[in-house]
């Protein structure tokens, strides 16, 4: 008799052969259709003379659609070899109210219908009947289907690990992930870059991902909650709802650095969607000036804030992160408005002009930028005059009134206008002059005040959706020009308490006062790190919603040393100790990037080949690695060394927040090595002298 173990065997047996059959069937075709666009191309060629312009034309049609369909074939072809590593996931049983018998439902990353027969072997994650297996146990389960809510009873659940064609193993179980396989999957080592998560996503994040209602959502996440990933799989999500009119060309992507791009770069097109563009906002900040202003970069602010500890810069910061700033800004745009025409009477053929009626012409125009709106002006009193007097101006008087509504334009530059404002609102010592460079502070109130005085060309006016990540690092003027910017859908994600910058940082529910209408939730629960490197974090910077996952592994060590000479000995044992692991990325992670160049240098001489990362890296590697909580941010690695987390290098409140960022890098080891007494931050009484 036959075990729920050799049935499942059989039926991945079986699985596995329709889709080595539709390979074939798919490979055949594709021959027929190499053969079939060579024949049309000899035929072209040894014909040339006898066809006419039609039958070149047509011919080439012919072509074209032979090339589109075998790209069709060779899609479907890579979605079948990758599907035949891992068929599937999961399985559950469900039985309709209607009466109709209970049928199983297999699924995987993809889904999959034998071509020949058309049964269904495999379900998408992403169809609306799989959301039964994140969202139920066995019992009474519901799905919303495009006919309506589909009653019914889930019989039977089940999970499978499939690796390379062959079941690892299989389990039966009554809640939506188990465990057992979450607590499997999150101890394994780190590679190349994000994971997908479609085998272990949670009912919290089921929801999240599989949200299509929200125009703007915003995902409040906790170190380590995977909300960058639920963003990544609810886009996936996205485009397979809205595929007719949703493609990857279609989203944006606005991401902290390079390397972060590149380290979540695998996750669609493991999902088998395309890569999504991605932009980061110097990127956007340059574009949409023209690249004619030179400024600062968030990460020569924040890397300048942490070399100074400047008190007049963290005031100029803070104060142009609020939202009432922003407010003044509008306000001085509108005073910028009422006194930037002045109109004036004239005549023309001894017939009056008066000002008013340019006046009243520059107002009904406001929603143009100044060149069109002068140009606007100019031809609409033209055309008002000519009505009123019902004649025909010559070209010189016409000449005359447009260059009359010239002069009544008060001209500024922008630059001007923005220095102005600060005399405006009495505080000019918050624009500090930089030689024509301004600080990144000021680069985004200067957008915002372009927008509303002079307009601009929108180059992101085709995007459909927008995802910001790391959100509580844009202030209250950059989230009011994306508002402008982007119209469109946006997914928002990040945590407050992961700042680099504490000053100029926005909450979720700070966000929610500039996109008005936004939707907000939290994720609380956290899956990175191990239980014991969390209750270390948080004993740095304390959060009660935080719940760990019991995740165990060894306790954050904290050695005290003498001198940086004995902390580079020590960091160079944690690298051997790290070789002769099973572990594959070690981020070795200081508090500036002078301090990172510095010891990437010492280690080098020590014989520790590392990667440096800086502002302008654009990829992410396992292996060693040096940088700075500030560019590791999003990313995580499988052990993590503090090279020195003194009291002399972590003891400002942003100095703490680089140390919880850092800290909570770490997957299942975290080292941490201080140069004299530790900072205050660290939790008193677990380390040991050298």
């Amino acid at each position: 008799m036959k075990t729920d173990r050799d049935y499942e065997t059989d039926r991945l047996t079986n699985c596995l052969a329709r889709i080595d059959s539709n390979l074939g069937a798919i490979g055949a075709r594709l021959s027929d259709y190499q053969r079939d666009i060579q024949a049309a191309h000899d035929h072209m060629w040894e014909a040339r003379r006898d066809m006419d312009h039609i039958d070149k034309v047509g011919m080439r049609q012919s072509i074209d659609q032979m090339m589109r369909s075998s790209d069709v074939l060779r899609a479907q072809a890579r979605k079948l070899e990758k599907l035949r590593k891992s068929p599937y996931f999961g399985r559950f049983d469900f039985c309709r109210d209607d009466g109709s018998d209970t049928a199983a439902y297999y699924i995987g990353i993809h889904d999959f219908r034998d071509e020949e027969t058309q049964e269904p072997w495999v379900f998408d994650w992403r169809a609306p009947v799989s959301a039964l297996f994140y969202d139920y146990e066995t019992g009474p389960a519901q799905y919303n289907a495009p006919s309506g809510t589909i009653p019914g009873e889930i019989h039977l659940k089940r999970q499978f690990r499939i690796r390379d064609s062959a079941m690892d193993f299989m389990l039966d179980v009554s809640v939506n992930i188990v465990d057992d396989l979450l607590q499997e999957e999150l101890a394994r080592a780190s590679d190349e870059g994000m994971k997908n998560i479609v085998a272990t996503i949670q009912r919290d994040q089921n929801a999240i991902i599989r949200d299509a209602e929200a125009h703007t959502l915003i995902i409040q996440g906790v170190a380590g909650s995977g909300k960058t990933s639920i963003a990544l799989h609810r886009i996936a999500f996205l485009l397979y709802r809205y595929k007719d009119t949703l493609t990857s060309s279609d989203i944006l992507i606005i991401s902290p650095n390079r390397v972060f791009a590149d380290y979540i770069g695998n996750v669609l097109p493991e999902l088998g969607e395309e890569t999504v563009p991605e932009i980061g906002m110097e990127v956007l900040a340059a574009q949409v000036l023209g690249n004619q202003t030179r400024f600062q970069t968030f990460f020569e602010q924040t890397a300048l804030l942490l070399e100074t500890d400047d008190e007049a810069m963290k005031e100029r910061i803070r104060a142009k992160a609020t939202p009432g700033f922003m407010r003044q800004i509008e306000a001085y745009a509108q005073h910028l408005e009422k006194t930037s025409f002045q109109p004036e009477d004239i005549a023309i053929r001894k017939r009056p002009l008066p000002g008013f009626v340019f006046g009243n012409t520059w107002e009904r125009l406001k929603h143009l930028n100044t060149a069109e709106r002068i140009v606007a002006t100019g031809n609409s009193v033209i055309e008002q005059f000519e009505a009123q007097y019902n004649f025909e101006l010559r070209k010189e008087e016409r000449a005359v009134i447009r260059k009359a509504a010239r002069g009544m334009v008060n001209r500024t530059t922008l630059r001007k206008a923005y220095k102005e404002f600060f005399d405006w609102i009495e505080r000019p010592e918050l624009l500090k002059p930089t030689g024509g460079k301004l600080e990144y502070a000021d680069v985004f109130p200067l957008i915002y005040l372009k927008m509303l005085t002079e307009g601009i060309e929108n180059p992101y006016s085709e995007v459909k959706h927008l995802l910001v990540d790391e959100m509580q690092d844009y202030t209250p003027a950059q989230y009011a020009v994306l508002a402008r910017l982007f119209k469109c859908r946006k997914t928002i994600l990040g945590d407050a308490t992961q700042s680099v910058n504490p000053y100029s940082a926005s909450t979720a529910e700070g966000i929610e006062t500039v996109l008005k209408g936004a939707w907000r939730v939290t994720l609380n629960k956290s899956y990175r790190s191990t239980w014991q490197i969390m209750q270390f974090a948080l004993q740095i910077a304390p959060n009660p919603d935080l719940v760990a996952m019991e995740r165990h592994g060894p306790e954050p060590d904290l050695q005290v040393v003498a001198t940086a000479g004995e902390a580079t000995r020590r960091i160079v044992d944690a690298v051997k100790e790290f070789r002769a692991s099973d572990h594959t990325s070690l981020a070795v992670l200081a508090k500036t990037q002078p301090q990172a160049k510095r010891l990437h240098k010492q280690l080098t001489q020590a014989g520790v080949k590392a990667r440096l990362l800086e502002e302008g890296s654009v990829g992410f590697s396992t292996g060693i690695v040096i940088c700075t909580p500030h560019l590791a941010k999003g990313l995580e690695f499988d052990c993590v060394v503090i090279p020195d987390a003194s009291a002399s290098v972590f003891a400002t409140e942003m100095d703490r927040n680089l140390l919880y960022v850092a800290c909570t890098r770490a997957m299942h080891r975290l080292s941490l090595i201080s140069v004299g007494a530790p900072s205050p931050f660290l939790p008193a009484g677990q380390y040991a002298d050298a």
